[in-house]
């Protein structure tokens, strides 16, 4: 996973030629943080069709706010550099996270 902020949002995402996951997470989240093993994995199966990144909304909250997170866990779908989807808080699941990602190769 790419980790990214607010100066590398841009090249990392919006000009992207892959589609996106974006995980918006938290250093105080515990479902952030138990979620992130199983988001890495399912971003090595999918390397080279999607690409994950993560951003730390604790160190980057002017751009959470940009991107209107409120809450974390929040997992943001970019394709052709426009936001597809989002799921946050209790929906967030690596089923949920899953079928989103693989939805924007279609």
């Amino acid at each position: 996973m790419i980790v990214i902020d607010k100066d590398s949002f841009e090249k990392e995402v919006i000009q992207s030629e892959l589609p996106v996951v974006v995980d918006l997470w938290g250093p105080q989240c515990g479902p952030c943080l138990a979620l992130m093993p199983d988001v890495e994995k399912l971003s090595q199966e999918m390397e080279g069709k999607v690409k994950f990144c993560k951003l730390n909304v604790a160190e980057n909250r002017r751009m959470a706010i940009t991107l209107k997170v409120m809450s974390v866990p929040a997992i943001l779908f970019y394709k052709n550099g426009a936001e597809v989807t989002r799921v946050v808080g209790g929906d967030v699941s690596l089923d949920s996270i899953r079928k989103n990602a693989e939805a924007l190769l279609a």
